[in-house]
């Protein structure tokens, strides 16, 4: 918003959320109904073509957040280095408001404009005339018109909603108040009313001057640069006629420059143009040294975690991961997305964040859940983590830290597989066992005396239950198996506190890897279900408590973190990611992985010390 929003701020069908894509529903069931009953020579093809254009630009918007969010996490290129943050995510997520405004205008122009129903595919004359009048009356008028939005009674009503964003990415470029963007269209219209004028119109000129201009919009508003210098070698004279996201990049950092709108010749023009704008571009060139402290290594989950991931849907990602109904019509996609993540064999980096002088990425295994619990494909999983770990062992990184099944004991040993056929490595591996144990001691109120151990006995239970059982609380278990397996681990003089029970009467329940329905609809009323897992418990029950899995809240230095980390809430990370970044700051020179856990209370320490804090939320579905 608007620092002081003024007239006609917001859209019409801002309260419709995403329900405004029903105002199509009425124009698009009229064309379709005239192409079926018209016949072949009397059908209108602009009025048919509206919405599959509105589509392709809806697609090709998402490809350009998804390809720029991928490059500003792992290129060299970034022009910006300040932090991305939840509020600029929410201010930008109706980027596709114009999108709806722009078919919707069109399919009103199609039926007031005599003869625009049946423009041709093709006039040169027409093609060659919006090109003229684009470079001369629209880019000419867009500067003055920009400058004075640029005053500042225009730019606290309106234009400071835009300028906002600091960290441009390529949907910022369209985020504008209502009466703002409709100026806009009244320019972009100009030469396409021209065209209608001189009966030059066709369907290439007036959908490709949209796609012309989306492709422009999104490109000046990267925050990485990708205009080739050979390109200006070649041309110099071109740029005078073509912006960058360099050039376009000061605008949003000094406002008072570059106001020019795809052309900046009007800057040199009128002596706007800033000083700095080529030294910024070759600056922008130059690859930036690559320093990596931390790798969190995690993966795919479900088939629409994908759309929930920072490089997937924006507004998605920047809310805990829930089912969405409404993707059921991507699981053609969906699949096709397996398939291909099935064939492609390296890790991507999605996310780069900062903590003071700490520098941390996120690395993504293109491999879901399903593919990790098949025994196919587990040995190509095991290259692709390997294959990671050396390469952040190369780049100089301290830690890496395993997330989600990447540290599975069935598939790694949590990670011992690795060192033992790499001794040499230089960093360290860390599954965060002692962290995740740390946290969930401080989720067990003082005063319980006893829990319920249910599920298999991974790591992390086994560490929980050897310092439940310390602090004197009563660990039950409700198979021989368990009880076996803890009994081995437990001091002698602590056995006392381990109990084969058949009962189910605790309050508390420690739910681990492999917890069944059938075991959680044993528990009484009121009982406390704690995830001792780094996957939520389903909840199926009304009348219990579910704990989300181990996490800490973020502390505000961390930078850059505008995306969730799948099921958890805004700025919650989980224990497993922070251990790997506390074990960096601390300079810890030891691996935790297979039987290793780092002391519980000195990590725990450590981890409050640098700015975490405990973080659980309780889902109680009880009347």
């Amino acid at each position: 918003m608007a620092t002081q929003p003024g007239p006609l701020t917001q859209w019409p069908w801002q309260k419709l959320g995403n329900m405004k894509y029903l105002l199509l529903g009425p124009w698009l069931a009229h064309s379709v109904r005239n192409f079926m009953v018209r016949k072949p020579g009397e059908r209108v093809t602009l009025d048919l073509f509206v919405f599959p254009i509105l589509l392709l630009r809806l697609l090709l918007g998402q490809l350009w957040i998804t390809v720029s969010r991928l490059q500003t996490a792992s290129s060299r290129h970034r022009i910006v280095e300040k932090s991305l943050e939840f509020e600029q995510v929410d201010r930008e997520r109706n980027w596709d408001d114009q999108i709806i405004l722009t078919a919707l205008i069109f399919y009103m122009a199609n039926q007031l404009i005599p003869g625009l129903p049946h423009s041709p595919w093709w006039d040169s004359k027409g093609v060659f005339l919006l090109a003229a009048l684009h470079a001369g009356p629209v880019e000419f008028l867009y500067y003055w018109f920009h400058r004075a939005l640029h005053h500042h009674y225009l730019y606290s009503r309106y234009h400071s909603h835009h300028h906002a964003s600091i960290v441009t990415e390529p949907i910022t470029s369209v985020i504008h108040p209502f009466a703002e963007e409709l100026v806009y269209f009244l320019l972009f219209s100009i030469p396409l009313v021209a065209l209608v004028s001189t009966g030059t119109a066709s369907l290439a000129a007036g959908f490709g001057y949209l796609i012309y201009i989306d492709f422009m919009n999104y490109m000046g508003h990267c925050n990485f640069e990708m205009v080739p210098k050979w390109l200006f070698n070649a041309f110099p004279a071109l740029k005078y006629f073509m912006y960058t996201p360099s050039f376009h990049s000061l605008h949003h950092t000094k406002f008072r420059t570059n106001y020019s709108l795809f052309m900046p010749i009007y800057d040199y023009i009128y002596g706007t143009m800033d000083e700095s704008s080529e030294e910024l571009y070759e600056k922008s060139m130059i690859k930036m040294e690559e320093i990596v402290d931390v790798v969190h290594l995690t993966h795919l989950t479900t088939l629409q975690s994908v759309y929930h991931s920072r490089i997937g849907f924006a507004s998605l990602a920047s809310k805990p991961y829930s089912n969405q109904f409404y993707l059921w019509i991507l699981f053609p996609f969906s699949y096709a997305l397996v398939l291909v993540a099935s064939i492609f064999g390296t890790t991507l980096t999605v996310e780069r964040n900062k903590l003071k002088k700490l520098h941390t990425e996120t690395w993504l295994v293109p491999r879901f859940t399903f593919q990790y619990l098949s025994a196919i494909g587990k040995e190509k999983i095991n290259d692709m983590i390997e294959n990671s770990i050396l390469e952040a062992d190369k780049m100089g990184a301290r830690v890496i830290s395993l997330g989600l099944l990447n540290q599975d004991d069935e598939l790694n040993g949590y990670g011992r597989l690795y060192v033992k056929r790499n001794p040499m490595l230089k960093v360290k591996i860390v599954d965060g066992t002692s962290l995740a144990t740390a946290v969930l001691l401080n989720h067990i109120p003082e005063e319980t005396e006893s829990v319920l151990l249910v599920g298999r006995v991974s790591k992390l239970a086994l560490s929980l239950c050897l310092a439940l059982s310390r602090k004197g609380i009563k660990v039950e278990v409700d198979d021989e198996e368990k009880y076996s397996i803890l009994k081995q681990k437990m001091a002698p003089e602590l056995e006392s506190l381990l109990v084969l029970s058949g009962c189910c009467e605790s309050e508390i329940w420690l739910c681990s890897d492999g917890t069944s329905e059938k075991e959680l609809k044993k528990a009484r009323e009121g009982t406390h279900f704690i995830s001792v897992s780094q996957f939520p418990l389903k909840t199926t029950r009304g009348d219990c408590f579910y704990h989300c899995t181990p996490a800490m809240l973020a502390p505000k230095a961390y930078e850059n973190l505008h995306a969730c980390e799948n099921w958890l809430p805004r700025r919650v990370m989980s224990a497993w990611r922070v251990a790997g970044i506390v074990h960096a700051l601390e300079g810890w020179d030891t691996h935790e992985f297979g039987d290793v856990v780092t002391d519980v209370d000195k990590v725990w320490r450590a981890a409050l010390a640098y700015g975490f804090l405990p973080f659980d939320t309780i889902n109680s579905l009880a009347k």
